[in-house]
């Protein structure tokens, strides 16, 4: 565990080193766990091919570290903020649910016209996209068994990679793009000292607010992981890490209730590193040979499929939800996870938002409809298309 931590610090500091002194990089905020960690990816199937190097890590310590970064995201979540933005949910519901329809269409049509099976064009659709890699597992299974697909699981896996690569690539340059459009308040300029959300530290960090922090984070997550083995087998699942982001919201409210506060900069602070880290090695154990090997003819649906959330995040996304600065980062987070994961976005957030300023909206909107609303919809939508004689059984 030491041993993988230490090379997860070592990737992201060179990461974030190259993401602020590489003018391209810098330009259009690429996050640097995504820049780290490919470089290292690279290097990986360097070593690999030349000197048959292998290189495997214990990344046991992902899990917790993405569970802490959701509560961390609930401890500095108000909810007269998350009232304020309610509209600006709805509205971003609005245009993703059309979305998810014109991604699998899109998936679809392009399998048919490469000649592959149309159930492909929705592994390369919302199944791996948004779905991730454990809704596309869990796809891939049945695909096997129903249409006797060579070699789907596999696919699917290497889908839902690429596209996490590519959603923590695009989303940058979009939401540059759309933030160059607009003219921002000068109460969203940034101080240098920002965290998560990116805003001013008005009183430093001390030990004991930042133990403080953990220990609500880590309440958090042992409270969330509690309700979600309690609840599981239900109507909906709740992912597990949603319900550390709820048990953090109600501490960070039912504490100011009372009259206590934990340090906003502190909780920032520790979901700004968990995050980090929790990419940085989802980044660093990447086989990109096997991915790009078995992709294939689904290199040309992702590329399509890519273009697709660009132009819908800048021309549905961005004027739906307000044509204003917390709509164009909204747009950068849309990329993430609409290629790849809820975390991605957050991380293409976070970016933005230390160069920019903060976008307190956007950080409490995008992980619940990320890591919830979302689901529901995609099996809703994936639900349709699998409908009996809707997608033929061949090419």
């Amino acid at each position: 565990m030491l041993p993988s931590l230490l090379a997860a610090c070592l990737v992201l500091l060179a990461g974030g080193l190259m993401a602020q002194r590489v003018p391209f990089l810098a330009r259009y905020s690429i996050p640097a766990p995504i820049v780290g960690g490919l470089i290292f990816a690279g290097i990986a199937l360097l070593a690999e091919r030349t000197a048959g190097l292998g290189i495997t890590f214990d990344t046991s310590a992902k899990t917790p570290f993405l569970l802490l970064f959701f509560a961390s995201i609930g401890l500095t979540a108000d909810l007269a903020l998350l009232r304020r933005g309610g509209q600006r949910l709805l509205r971003f519901l609005f245009a993703l649910f059309p979305f998810l329809i014109a991604q699998d269409a899109l998936g679809v049509l392009m399998a048919r016209l490469l000649g592959l099976h149309p159930v492909l064009g929705l592994v390369a659709g919302s199944i791996t996209l948004v779905g991730g890699h454990g809704t596309g597992a869990a796809y891939a299974e049945r695909f096997a068994e129903e249409h006797d697909i060579l070699g789907v699981m596999g696919l699917t896996m290497t889908s839902a990679t690429i596209g996490l690569i590519l959603g923590g690539v695009i989303g940058g340059p979009v939401a540059e793009r759309l933030v160059g459009r607009i003219a921002r308040p000068e109460a969203a300029v940034a101080a240098p000292d920002g965290g998560v959300v990116g805003g001013p530290v008005s009183t430093p960090v001390t030990a004991i607010s930042l133990v403080a922090a953990l220990a609500a984070a880590l309440a958090a997550v042992i409270v969330g992981q509690a309700l979600g083995s309690a609840l599981e087998g239900g109507a909906v699942t709740v992912p597990s890490f949603l319900w550390s982001l709820v048990v953090g919201l109600a501490i960070r409210n039912g504490a100011g209730v009372v009259g206590a506060r934990l340090h906003d900069a502190a909780s920032e602070l520790i979901g700004s590193v968990c995050l980090s880290l929790f990419l940085t090695w989802t980044m660093m154990t990447l086989h990109l040979g096997d991915a790009f090997q078995m992709a294939g003819p689904l290199l040309i649906i992702l590329a399509a499929q890519t273009v697709l959330v660009a132009a819908w995040a800048s021309w549905v996304t961005f004027p739906a939800v307000g044509r204003d600065y917390e709509s164009a980062i909204m747009a950068g987070a849309f990329c993430g996870f609409a290629m790849g994961a809820t975390a991605t976005a957050i991380a293409n957030m976070q970016a933005l938002t230390r160069r920019h300023g903060p976008a307190p909206q956007a950080f409490v909107v995008v992980p619940i409809v990320g890591a919830f609303f979302v689901d529901l919809m995609n099996l809703a939508v994936l639900t349709f298309f699998l409908l009996p004689g809707l997608i033929v059984h061949s090419p």
